[in-house]
């Protein structure tokens, strides 16, 4: 693995790069999530012949976090993947987005859809989610920004916390050591810029799909992935056991995402007739094409 950075209109974007080869797939982490968050993942498919850029976005990780709203928004982000692929020298990738990094995908897709191969959308977030993300986040940007002194001080122990013994653990541990002030204001920009492109962008959006959702999450609701589903042209739906399967027990969905990955760079062949039929037979262990 090997750590890069590029600038994005005056500000360093970090990314880690493994393995080599033509077959280039990105991984875009979900909301205030470094690239960590997809290393066991890049790693598999780096393994299997691919190589793999995992990118902090603005304000995420190691990238630079300036404070300023309007640095932030998802078509922004869009624009930070596509960028990336121009300094590594990519000319088309399979992007792969957990929640935020998911409508980044979707971002990207829809302002150079030229350069993506195909899609792995986990957990998008789209029409369906307003509510859950309304009571979920604006408690969040409240504390952030008004109880900045408090989440300064929950950062500084968690900093001094010893990392390197469990992935999801470290994760929070660098979740809750973020400085809150631009954490605040990539929420921020979020809430007054669009969240995902329209469902007329999305309709005309043919690269191969795979979407991953599960039920009982009011941000990341099981509606909206279906929904996605029946507006791409060229989709398919597997369905998730709980929003934490691909962190603690991957081996399904990873050997569905590295097989998709696998397909996305086959040669061409001549297109038939979408098909919509299920394929799957139990909840949490099933892929499925939603009925017409």
């Amino acid at each position: 693995m090997v750590t890069k950075f590029f600038d994005f209109d005056d500000h360093r974007l970090v990314y880690d790069e493994y393995g080599k080869g033509d077959r280039v797939v990105v991984l875009l982490p979900g909301l205030l999530f470094s690239r960590k968050m997809h290393r066991p993942l890049a790693e598999e498919l780096a393994g299997s012949g691919h190589r793999v850029l995992c990118l902090d976005l603005l304000g995420h990780g190691e990238s630079d976090r300036p404070p300023e709203m309007w640095n932030y928004g998802m078509s922004i982000f869009g624009r930070q993947t596509i960028a990336m692929l121009d300094h590594a020298g990519v000319g088309q990738a399979v992007l792969v987005g957990t929640s935020l990094g998911a409508n980044v995908a979707l971002e990207a897709t829809a302002a150079a859809p030229e350069r993506v191969k195909g899609m792995l959308v986990e957990m998008p977030v789209l029409d369906n989610a307003l509510l859950g993300c309304a009571i979920a986040f604006t408690p969040l940007l409240v504390g952030l920004t008004f109880g900045a002194p408090v989440a300064r001080a929950i950062g500084t122990g968690a900093r001094l916390v010893p990392r390197g013994s469990w992935l999801l653990g470290d994760m929070l541990l660098d979740w809750l050591s973020q400085d809150p002030k631009p954490s605040a204001s990539v929420l921020q920009g979020l809430f007054y810029g669009r969240v995902a492109p329209p469902r007329e962008e999305r309709e005309q959006m043919s690269q191969p799909t795979l979407v991953i959702g599960h039920y009982r999450d009011p941000i990341h609701p099981f509606s909206d992935s279906d929904m996605l589903v029946r507006e791409l042209p060229n989709a398919r739906l597997i369905e998730a056991s709980s929003i934490l399967e691909l962190r603690l027990t991957p081996e399904r969905l990873t050997s569905e995402i590295v097989a998709f990955v696998e397909h996305c760079f086959e040669p061409a062949r001549a297109s038939g007739t979408r098909r919509r039929t299920a394929s799957g037979t139990s909840r949490g262990a099933r892929s499925r094409r939603p009925s017409a």
